[in-house]
């Protein structure tokens, strides 16, 4: 903009009643750091108005809107000593860079300076890993604000539904345009008389894959010939299979590209889906089955191609390890909770590709009824093996593992003998099995239906359920005994070869406590146990504090300790 055209746009923001959500007016600089944080802030919210540009104005007085001129001169500026020019280091740290320019002008013979922000299109704009929101004029996280970000979300643009220019219906694969005719025929069995007579436009723009014959992008991940992946640049249309053995190192490799529809299936047939004996020791009919129910592992690659966030320029990957499949995607899981999505069972308020999803649903790949995940908890409950374990923990990526063996064969005997025992429950018993720490009300839970037993966090299977398991021995060392048992003991030692020293008694009761407790978790268990003899007077330390000796105490009897809980 020339200085006439933003002499116009200061006198039009001047001019408005007050700062708002997309407006800042500052009459000094802002250190850095924060100056990023207002450009997150100032973008995010320009998005959710609707507003073409957001802007912060530097020399201009808040409230009386006088303009009383800066010296900030951002472009000669340093972020840090040594480091970047400012305008590289905010650049650098806002994630996805929807950008901003900066003026600085005159007006009326005092140094204005002018940051046109843009605002943010398709996820909400992080400064160094933080997302920024204006809430009237104030600036604060946009975590706090959780319906915000969800409509950041849904404002943005939909990757997969944008027309490929360069595309033409010469750049699908007819093998797959074959398989995809099939497939909608049996996903929508009402049309397949229609479909008979439906050319490849009119089929494709049907399906939802097309736009008045145009190539999406949809199209071309799903349909494209091996060789259209150079029309989707700088997106990556890739997914990898690796080969690992127990010791996490790579034995063999394979990377496939479109289409889609097809190449999946060859996906499937690289991994080894070895049979396993799948009922644990012990019952009449133990029978072999394969590692991987085929539809979970289908349905979990599915998702990956539906809910993959292609902007980010990363590919689709299969571990396959001795034990278990992990299958990761970029792109955040946008539904926050899996838990969430099994318990509402019902479509997701918000898709990373809805034209794409909308298009798998017409191909019969996916579900958008919210029922495909839930689908493989019950799929692997069937099976008796361990439910999926979905990893969420950085931000930008989804792993979801998914095990081909048995872990616990208490966990796997107690399906097998309760089989009414709803999702919810089960999936809280298989964090148990695999030592996943649960919430409080989730043990409570567990244990008011008598499944788990044992002091929080450190919960085991029941001891009913590990009568059903075979594995009654095993429960009593997890368990250990009651606390009388070892305060008998401990009696017993002092009575007969007092004074006795703590590392005595640790000899003596360490190897028998529950062996679920850590040491540090069994050695607090002995100082409770002697803190609790030693109030009711049945022993006495003669000892130094740092080298405490134990005797037998003078007052009181061990009828005494036998009556303390």
């Amino acid at each position: 903009m020339n200085t006439a055209d933003l002499t116009a746009l200061l006198t039009r923001l001047l001019a408005e009643p007050r700062e708002t959500e997309w407006l800042e007016f500052k009459a000094t600089r802002l250190e850095p750091q924060l100056l990023g944080e207002y450009l997150s802030a100032l973008a995010n919210s320009a998005s959710l108005l609707g507003k073409p540009r957001a802007y912060l104005v530097f020399g201009v007085e808040d409230g009386t809107h006088a303009v009383v001129g800066t010296a900030f001169d951002p472009l000669a500026e340093v972020a840090k000593a040594g480091g970047p020019l400012l305008p590289l280091w905010l650049h650098l740290g806002l994630q996805p860079n929807v950008g901003f320019e900066i003026h600085a002008f005159s007006h009326h013979g005092q140094r204005v300076v002018l940051f046109e922000v843009f605002p943010a299109f398709d996820r909400p704009i992080k400064f160094y890993g933080t997302a920024y929101v204006r809430n009237g004029t104030s600036k604060t996280e946009l975590a706090r604000y959780p319906e915000k970000e969800r409509a950041l979300w849904n404002r943005r643009l939909d990757w997969s539904a944008q027309v490929c220019e360069q595309a033409t219906l010469a750049d699908l694969d007819p093998a797959a345009i074959a398989k995809a005719r099939t497939e909608f025929a049996t996903k929508n069995p009402r049309q397949a008389d229609a479909l008979a007579t439906w050319d490849d436009t009119t089929f494709l723009n049907k399906a939802k894959l097309t736009v008045h014959g145009q190539v999406t992008h949809a199209a071309l991940l799903l349909l494209g010939r091996p060789e259209s992946t150079t029309l989707l640049a700088p997106a990556a249309a890739r997914i990898s299979w690796l080969l690992k053995n127990d010791r996490n190192e790579d034995l063999d490799y394979e990377h496939f590209g479109p289409p889609f529809l097809l190449t999946v299936d060859e996906v499937l047939a690289r991994i080894r889906n070895l049979k396993v004996r799948e009922l644990p020791d012990g019952t009449l009919f133990p029978v072999e089955l394969t590692q991987y129910d085929p539809w979970v592992i289908r349905e979990g690659l599915h998702n990956c191609i539906a809910h993959q966030d292609y902007g980010l320029r990363g590919r689709i990957q299969v571990v396959e390890k001795p034990d278990a499949l992990l299958l990761t995607n970029v792109g955040g899981f946008l539904p926050g909770r899996v838990e969430t999505v099994i318990e509402q069972d019902a479509p997701l308020e918000v898709y990373r590709n809805p034209f794409l999803a909308e298009a798998m649903v017409n191909l019969n790949m996916i579900d958008t009824q919210g029922g495909g995940i839930k689908r493989m908890f019950m799929k692997q409950r069937q099976r008796f093996f361990p439910m999926p374990d979905y990893d969420l923990s950085q931000p930008e990526r989804v792993a979801l593992t998914v095990r081909g063996r048995i872990l616990d064969e208490r966990y796997t005997r107690l399906l097998m003998a309760q089989t009414d025992l709803d999702l919810g429950t089960i999936i809280l018993l298989d964090k148990v099995q695999k030592g996943q720490r649960i919430d409080a009300e989730g043990a409570k839970r567990l244990k008011a239906a008598r499944l788990v037993e044992g002091r929080y966090p450190n919960l085991l299977v029941a001891g009913n359920v590990a009568a059903v398991a075979g594995q009654k021995a095993q429960h009593i060392r997890n368990r250990g005994f009651d606390s009388q048992y070892y305060r008998d003991l401990i009696v017993a030692l002092v009575a007969e070869h007092q004074p006795v020293s703590r590392e005595d008694i640790d000899a003596l009761l360490l190897d028998k406590l529950p062996e679920v407790l850590t040491q540090e978790q069994k050695l607090t268990k002995v100082h409770n146990l002697l803190r609790n003899l030693a109030e009711a007077g049945v022993i006495q330390n003669v000892g130094v504090r740092r080298w405490p000796k134990w005797v037998l105490g003078n007052q009181r009897s061990t009828e005494n300790h036998q009556q303390k809980p």
